[in-house]
């Protein structure tokens, strides 16, 4: 790198994301810190002593969004904000969403160190329950402060197991007393591995992320009839899944009908009675197509429902389909996405744009906030996975553009 005198702390950066990957380590070398569980308290906790460590104030919102803030030079200049998630998928890897949270953390250290007073005030931000993992809504925290979820309906939503979010934010101590909704900010940054092979395929250090995909969730439901695997014929049967079966099909035609840019998923499968002697008669399953375009997202919307009912009528099934969400294609400020540019060229890094396929925080926020998101390298593209991996170069080189980045929004003429 060059283009700078104010460097980061590489080793430093790594070692405290390698510190946070054993709260919640998996056998296998992943992590599994799934939100507003003792585990996450575990990270939270260890994320508000560094901060506090580093001079920071932390505050603590109604939705467990934590904030640690720096006072700038001006203290009427809005902050410029930055940060990440700490939650993790069940075989989540070390640097998802974390990478973005602890370089954030050491941003504010060198800081510290170099004795930089900034111009406006900075806040760094553990987001709750990014993943979706655990309530089945997946960037939940920024949701709710951003406004595009009801809070109250947000602290309803239940796990598998029955337990709700309000009861799982008072369980670990984190529901604070702020409101969750958007407060006076400037501007937001995002520091993310790519969770694609884009950048390691070309060489390239840094992403330059313009937007986001659109997207498109649901919940489903088939029911048919639990009847005795030996003693059903053909003709009597509802099974339930092999609607199931048929829609994961048709998933994955709509997806493939679109190219390269399509995308369409179910992750997510649970099958009832669950017996091997019978046939099953109730099936739960998401399903999620995302996209670059809107216009195809609005287009599977009206499309795959119509279709998959279709599915279910044949198999004299009831489908019961619910919309989770609907994101629409999400730009990015090109005020803050030129800062992340110019810093990539001032530091003489291999970058490229680039559109995020994954959700990510920044796409709530960048409808109250001015908003950019920088992208490192992974190792084969992998994400979700215990197996995700990413250089200690490669940290550091997306640490230092998130920092070139920062100061140059705080240290901008008023």
């Amino acid at each position: 790198m060059s283009g700078t005198n104010q460097r980061i702390n590489g080793p430093r950066l790594w070692d405290s994301l390698m510190a946070m990957a054993e709260i919640g380590a998996t056998p296998k070398g992943g992590v599994k810190r799934l939100t507003l569980t003792e585990v996450d308290r575990a990270g939270r906790d260890q994320f508000a002593q560094w901060c506090r460590e580093a001079g920071l104030t932390v505050r603590v919102d109604e939705m467990g969004n934590m904030f640690a803030r720096r006072p700038g030079r001006d203290p009427k200049r809005k902050p410029v904000l930055f940060g990440s998630h700490l939650d993790s998928q069940p075989t989540g890897g070390k640097f998802d969403g974390a990478l973005g949270v602890i370089a954030g953390l050491e941003v504010m250290r060198t800081l510290q160190d170099l004795n930089i007073e900034t111009e406006a005030p900075l806040e760094l931000i553990n987001w709750t329950d990014e993943e979706g993992s655990r309530f089945g809504h997946s960037l939940m925290g920024s949701g709710v402060w951003a406004g595009i979820y009801d809070q109250a309906e947000t602290y309803a939503l239940r796990d598998l197991e029955g337990v709700s979010v309000i009861e799982a934010l008072e369980g670990i101590g984190y529901k604070g007393d702020h409101p969750a909704k958007p407060s006076e900010a400037d501007s937001y940054f995002e520091l993310h591995i790519e969770q694609g092979p884009i950048l390691e395929r070309e060489g390239k250090r840094i992403g330059i992320v313009t937007g986001g995909q659109a997207q498109v969730w649901y919940d489903a439901a088939l029911t048919g009839q639990d009847s005795h695997a030996g003693t059903t014929p053909p003709s009597a049967r509802r099974d339930a899944l092999l609607g199931a079966a048929r829609i994961v099909n048709l998933v994955d035609a709509l997806m493939r009908a679109r190219g390269e840019d399509g995308r369409g998923t179910v992750g997510r499968l649970q099958v009832f009675p669950n017996s091997c002697n019978v046939v099953p008669g109730e099936v739960r399953f998401s399903v999620e197509f995302r996209h670059p375009s809107g216009d195809e997202i609005e287009t599977l919307a009206t499309d795959f429902p119509a279709q998959a009912q279709a599915i279910a009528r044949e198999l004299g099934l009831a489908l019961e389909l619910r919309e989770l969400f609907r994101i629409p294609a999400q730009p990015f400020d090109p005020d803050c996405v030129g800062l992340v540019r110019d810093a990539a060229t001032r530091l003489g890094l291999p970058a490229r744009e680039i559109i995020s396929g994954a959700g990510h925080d920044a796409i709530y926020v960048a409808r109250r906030v001015p908003t950019a998101m920088i992208f490192t390298p992974c190792k084969d593209g992998l994400s979700h996975n215990e197996a995700e991996s990413i250089l200690p170069e490669e940290a550091a080189d997306g640490c230092q553009v998130l920092f070139e980045a920062v100061v140059a929004r705080a240290n901008r003429p008023a």
